[in-house]
């Protein structure tokens, strides 16, 4: 199964240093059941760019709760088996919890696909909506509206071995 895991440039760093992703737990996105019921396709293509934007939410929060972190979203799309990726049925078509799974144990950098990461010109809006996240989940609109302008900038994709360039 393809799973995406949110992480901010240091966490990338990280990843890099140790040779995996964790420690496990991991909270990750895939094409779950639920995703499958709220996006309703069938296409699995545009399932799994669903995952990685749940993904990429998710980097969002990660960056709002780290100051320090260079202002991209960074996700690693990653191969494990199917058992390992353990998505909690009742939670349905929670919004919050829409394509989440666990993942027991830490994940083999070498299980790595790709890496997504947001462009250059992204980092003002990034950084606008990391800052306005607190706010949009209380209900601001106008927060809200920051947020989204995140979401307007698609991630760019980089090979596993250009991780080096992306951390340096």
């Amino acid at each position: 199964m393809r799973v995406y895991v949110p992480l901010t440039l240091p966490g990338l760093a990280e990843a890099h240093k140790t040779g995996e992703l964790g420690p496990g737990p991991l909270t990750a996105y895939a094409v779950t059941p639920g995703l499958r019921e709220w996006y309703v396709s069938d296409d699995i293509e545009e399932l799994e760019y669903a995952a990685l934007n749940r993904a990429a939410a998710a980097s969002l929060r990660l960056l709002a709760a780290d100051p320090a972190a260079g202002r991209r979203r960074v996700v690693v799309a990653a191969d494990v088996p199917d058992r390992e990726a353990v998505s909690d049925p009742d939670r349905g078509l929670d919004d919050a919890g829409l394509g989440e799974v666990r993942i027991a144990d830490a994940i083999a950098l070498s299980k790595a696909a790709a890496v997504h990461v947001d462009s250059d010109e992204a980092d003002a809006d990034v950084s606008a909506a990391a800052a306005a996240l607190g706010a949009a989940d209380h209900g601001d609109d106008d927060a809200q509206f920051t947020v989204d302008g995140a979401e307007d900038h698609e991630l760019l994709w980089y090979g596993v071995q250009e991780i080096p360039n992306l951390i340096g």
